[in-house]
C-alpha cells in the first residue's frame, strides 16, 4: 500500500509562484509513475502533469504547459510540481497520483493506483 501526502499549497496572487510536494510512503517509489490533478469547485478533476518512474518522460496539460514543471526525486520518495505564473484559473484542489506502470502516459489518464487527499491552492487577482 502506497501513502501519498501533498503540500505546499496555499493563497497567492496572480503571477506568483508555488511548489507542491507530495511525498510517497510504502512500495518502491522509483517504479511508480506519478502525477498531478486537480479539481475546481463544481469541475471535474483533470490531468495538470505526469512523470515516470525514471523521471525521463513528461507529460503536461496544455493549460499549464510552460508555467508547470513537475520533478521528481526518488531518494527522497518525493514528487514536485512547480508552478509558475499562476493565473485565478489555476485555483483548485491539487493532488498527486502514483501508478504502478511506472508510466507516465498510464498515470495521464486519471487510472492511478493511488491518490493524496489533496492540498488547495488559491490564486486571488
Amino acid at each position: 500500500q502506497v501513502r501519498l501526502v501533498e503540500s505546499g499549497g496555499g493563497l497567492v496572487q496572480a503571477g506568483d509562484s508555488l511548489r507542491l510536494s507530495c511525498v510517497a510512503s510504502g512500495g518502491t517509489f522509483s517504479s511508480y509513475a506519478m502525477g498531478w490533478f486537480r479539481q475546481a469547485p463544481g469541475k471535474e478533476r483533470e490531468f495538470v502533469a505526469a512523470i515516470n518512474g525514471g523521471g525521463t518522460v513528461r507529460f503536461y496539460a496544455d493549460s499549464v504547459k510552460g508555467r508547470f514543471t513537475i520533478s521528481r526525486d526518488n531518494a527522497k520518495n518525493t514528487v514536485y510540481l512547480q508552478m509558475n505564473s499562476l493565473k485565478p484559473g489555476d485555483t483548485a484542489v491539487y493532488y498527486c497520483a502514483a501508478d504502478n506502470t511506472g508510466r507516465a502516459t498510464e498515470v495521464m489518464t486519471g487510472r492511478a493506483d493511488y491518490w493524496g487527499q489533496g492540498t488547495q491552492v488559491t490564486v486571488s487577482s
